[in-house]
């Protein structure tokens, strides 16, 4: 079995006329447009501290990788967990990624290299889905989730106060293919272990759809 690659994620926040995310665009490869993700990367031998919780070396890489693909100093004490990822079982690579939010540091000017990332734009959460929808940017799962999670606050102050009160379990994947698209169920959703998407109970799951994709978790 292929072991997932520990890695970190950080989400920045800045409040403009509203909350706004940064996404950094992928080069594109294979003649498709590159997609658009948070600034982060898998852990390297200078993020390890002997003893150090996965959690905070996950911590140090995503700091890390936010300078190297965006020019942005971020203070690893100011990232708070918001989610953590792990590639399912049957993917060729595998990942084992913590998700952080951050606020912007006073100078953030984006730099970005021009060649792992393509460029870069800070959106709202709202604008950032229908843009998804509208097949003007793609945004992958975790992602998308995300910016699901942050379209409902205003301020930046208030998600990350708020949403690392909300982690869930850690986000482990089961995906049922059908000729719509994809169904992709989350612990906690009832039909996660049994894989019967209409199984009476909780959803925690993303319709990943042809159009429009949609996220759902409720609890009962």
């Amino acid at each position: 079995m292929n072991a997932p690659l520990p890695s970190g994620t950080v989400v920045v926040l800045r409040d403009a006329a509203s909350l706004e995310l940064l996404l950094l665009q992928r080069s594109a490869r294979d003649g498709q447009p590159g997609i658009w993700v948070f600034p982060g990367g898998k852990v390297d031998t200078a993020d390890q501290r002997p003893g150090a919780a996965p959690a905070d070396v996950a911590r140090r890489a995503a700091v890390r990788e936010a300078a190297e693909e965006s020019g942005l100093v971020l203070d690893p004490h100011g990232l708070v967990e918001i989610s953590r990822w792990i590639t399912p079982e049957i993917a060729p690579k595998r990942f084992d990624t913590w998700f952080f939010a951050a606020l912007a540091p006073a100078n953030h000017a984006v730099r970005v290299d021009g060649a792992e990332i393509a460029g870069h734009r800070w959106i709202g959460p709202a604008d950032a889905l229908r843009a998804h929808h509208e097949h003007a940017l793609r945004l992958a799962p975790p992602t998308f989730v995300t910016v699901t999670w942050l379209a409902e606050f205003k301020e930046a102050a208030d998600a990350l106060r708020e949403l690392p009160a909300r982690m869930p379990v850690p986000f482990r994947p089961r995906i049922h293919r059908g000729e719509a698209g994809a169904c992709m169920l989350y612990p906690g959703d009832a039909g996660y272990e049994s894989g019967e998407l209409e199984a009476v109970g909780a959803r925690h799951r993303l319709w990943a759809l042809a159009d429009p994709w949609r996220y759902e978790r409720t609890t009962l």
